[in-house]
């Protein structure tokens, strides 16, 4: 299973949108160098609230650009980087990951899928409605689906850029779905 990076992004405020770059910088078991979201414990405004001294588990976010083509056959125009992800990749099924997969991306960094992104409100204070094309309920069993891409933690640093490969690396069974973090 693999893809491509197709745009690399990071904001050193705490911003709802993120800043196109020509490259990031992963570092091990921080996040995006330079990134409002990078640290050991939470960075994430309402959960350091909660408790400031929790691991962080959303070092970087990955939104799958397909996302973008979803949405914009319902009305809406969203680029890469205006949700908020560091990176956003073309051509693997960041969703259906299991929890413990190993991304190799460019040369050298390495992610570990942690979870999936729980979108919150802000998203249609961007653009009204956009909430419901990104979380919704599946239809036959009524559980919550969420589409706004999947978050994890940096193993192995490295510079990240546009048309770097992704590779997907599963962890040993059994596989447990990704849930929200």
């Amino acid at each position: 299973m693999g893809g491509t990076v197709t745009t690399v992004s990071s904001h050193g405020e705490h911003a709802f949108s993120k800043v196109n770059r020509p490259a990031i910088t992963l570092l091990a078991g921080l996040g995006v160098e330079g990134d409002a979201h990078a640290g050991v414990t939470v960075q994430h405004r309402s959960r350091v609230a909660q408790d400031p001294t929790q691991p962080n588990l959303r070092q970087v976010h990955l939104i799958h650009e397909e996302l973008f083509d979803e949405v914009a056959a319902a009305g809406f125009t969203v680029a890469p980087g205006e949700l908020g992800e560091n990176i956003t990749t073309r051509g693997i099924d960041l969703l259906g990951l299991p929890t413990g997969t190993l991304l190799r991306i460019g040369r050298e960094a390495v992610v570990e899928v942690t979870g999936l992104r729980n979108p919150c409100g802000q998203i249609d204070g961007f653009q009204a409605g956009l909430l419901k094309q990104v979380v919704g309920r599946d239809e036959e069993t009524g559980q919550i689906v969420r589409k706004a891409g999947s978050m994890g933690i940096v193993r192995t640093g490295g510079v990240v850029r546009p048309g770097d490969p992704i590779e997907a690396e599963l962890p040993d069974g059994p596989h447990h779905p990704l849930e929200r973090v």
